[in-house]
């Protein structure tokens, strides 16, 4: 039997049109750091993203060109989220925090024709340009000294002047097939070249609607989302897309994701949910507690992109009141994976097990558990694999650059196409995911693995310890042995030795380090993670101060 249901092409440009029309009195607020936001209604921001198309298509952008970016999350980035995809072109969002090199060899993998750059940003991107042929255009949006771009061969417009410029009359917007690419976003590059992970407007459409599920996001008409996760890495995590298609306002912070202005524009304007890093949010905790403002508006942080330490968001909920929501997602998940909210009917108490898991996985997302012999292991809560897993929105191949097709690494998919997470992990039967750790990060020490993320929880819930990164180092005797590099509170002077009978209290004595080594900050990949290759280099080539205690003994 034959289904008798229409075949509508799920695109950006019908998200677009909808929030455009249907939610038009929505707002973007643009935060500016002066106590004067910039505000723009959904319906304004649809009507310039139609100028933007113009524009770019008078500069010769076509379907299937790449246009990238590089800016700030605020309401111009915004509007090329959109008229970019919706035109047929490709969005290419630029992680700006990227060494300069490696931003340049992105650039000319995407084969970018034209960027649109923040003129705060230009003195990042005028010494690059040299060495990106591809580019023709650069678009200049904000201020900024735009004689660094004197020598530039590219043709550069200012943005506002280049949409005033343009007939106000719809964009004949193109009715596209919905598979065709729409956005793309390379990974950090922590191990080998960044890799591109194509979205298709398909995949964008239905990372929306599971974002505004109410079993994982919930966007709602009438409150306001905060993306503190950049709008340059996996399209804020699709925030901005999402609060288009449920009609849910947004506060872009721009540049201003330090602690203080983040803490001010929480208690002015007064957002229902937040989402970022759990390096942002233990940055604004010690600013909250430091000086307390009101952030009963929030109804849930949304913590991803690493693990979040219990003691941070019992911190939160103890001391502020706010609910911390634990998620998880990668780059090719675009990106949710899966969020930790707790079965019903459960007290506070009870629900904590569940917290602080990474949760369960949506509808749109499959899991398996793959064992080191090649088979499958089972959802008991306690065999542990490496995390595949497959999906609507979850990639299956990398960008293979301009000329390229589409490349599958064995390490990264599986023959029968799942990919690979490169997460060590175990599932309960009803569904919960808990990551014990990274394939590269686990401990392998005499035979015995040990989870640097559970040792990294624990220090991080010392009263003394600000930040806490464990990585393997080599052991002549056990092969691996843990190194902790912890960061203390101001004005603490933990010993040692008292923070590992710390943990002595909460893991096998086997598993304690020997090795410690304090530092000022943990170093960190440009999506605020812990940057662990960083440690191990800087352990290798002698750079780390190590204190090494005798090994716990027997008995002790």
């Amino acid at each position: 039997m034959q289904s008798t249901m229409q075949d509508v092409p799920l695109t950006v440009t019908r998200i677009l049109v909808h929030g455009t029309v249907i939610h038009g009195r929505a707002q973007i607020t643009t935060w500016t750091g002066d106590g004067t936001p910039r505000r723009r209604s959904f319906a304004e921001a649809g009507a310039r993203a139609t100028r933007l198309a113009h524009a770019l298509r008078g500069l010769g952008v076509a379907e299937d060109d790449v246009v990238g970016t590089l800016m700030w999350n605020n309401a111009e980035h915004v509007e090329a989220y959109f008229a970019i995809p919706a035109m047929g072109a490709v969005l290419h969002t630029l992680n700006l925090r990227l060494p300069p090199e490696q931003l340049a060899w992105i650039v000319r993998h995407a084969a970018d024709r034209v960027v649109i750059v923040d003129g705060s940003l230009l003195p990042l991107l005028a010494p690059l340009l040299p060495k990106l042929d591809c580019v023709e255009h650069v678009i200049v949006s904000g201020p900024g000294d735009r004689s660094v771009l004197a020598d530039c061969h590219a043709r550069v417009h200012d943005y506002e002047e280049l949409l005033a410029a343009q007939t106000a009359d719809a964009y004949p917007w193109p009715e596209l097939d919905e598979r065709r690419a729409a956005a793309l976003c390379y990974t950090s590059g922590t191990t080998g070249d960044p890799k591109g992970v194509v979205y298709s407007h398909r995949s964008l459409y239905l990372h929306s609607m599971e974002i505004n599920s109410a079993a994982t996001f919930g966007l709602k008409q009438g409150e306001i989302c905060l993306p503190v996760v950049p709008m340059f890495h996996v399209n804020a995590w699709g925030l901005p897309h999402a609060a288009f298609m449920a009609g849910t306002s947004l506060l872009l912070p721009d540049r201003f994701l330090q602690p203080a202005p983040l803490a001010e524009m929480i208690e002015r304007e007064r957002p229902t949910m937040t989402a970022g890093v759990p390096t942002i949010w233990q940055g604004l905790l010690a600013e909250l507690d430091a000086r307390p403002r009101d952030t009963s508006s929030l109804g849930a942080v949304i913590s991803g992109g690493a693990p979040c330490p219990p003691s941070l968001m019992k911190a939160f909920e103890e001391r502020h009141g706010l609910r911390v929501v634990q998620a998880w997602g990668m780059t090719e998940t675009s990106p949710l994976g899966s969020i930790a909210h707790p079965p019903a009917g459960l007290t506070p108490e009870e629900e904590w097990p569940y917290r602080v898991t990474q949760g369960r996985l949506p509808a749109s997302v499959e899991a398996r558990l793959a064992g080191p012999d090649g088979g499958f292991l089972p959802w008991d809560g306690t065999s542990a694999g490496e995390l595949e897993i497959r999906g609507a929105y979850i990639a299956g191949a990398y960008h293979g650059g301009a000329d390229g097709e589409p490349t599958r690494p064995e390490d990264k998919f599986s023959p029968d196409g799942w990919l690979r997470t490169g997460d060590v992990g175990t599932i309960t039967p009803d569904g919960y995911l808990t990551l014990t750790d990274r394939v590269k990060d686990v401990i392998k020490s005499g035979g015995e693995w040990i989870s640097s993320v559970e040792l990294e929880n624990h220090l991080m819930a010392h009263p003394e310890v600000a930040e806490a990164a464990v990585v393997a180092v080599p052991d002549e005797k056990w092969g691996e042995r843990p190194l902790a590099v912890v960061v203390l509170r101001d004005g603490h002077s933990a010993e040692y030795e008292a923070l590992r009978a710390f943990l002595g209290e909460r893991v096998a004595r086997w598993q304690l380090p020997e090795r410690w080594v304090r530092v000022p900050a943990v170093p960190k990949t440009t999506v605020g993670k812990f940057d662990k290759k960083a440690l191990r280099r800087q352990y290798a080539e002698g750079q780390l101060e190590v204190t090494v205690l005798p090994p716990v003994r027997a008995g002790e």
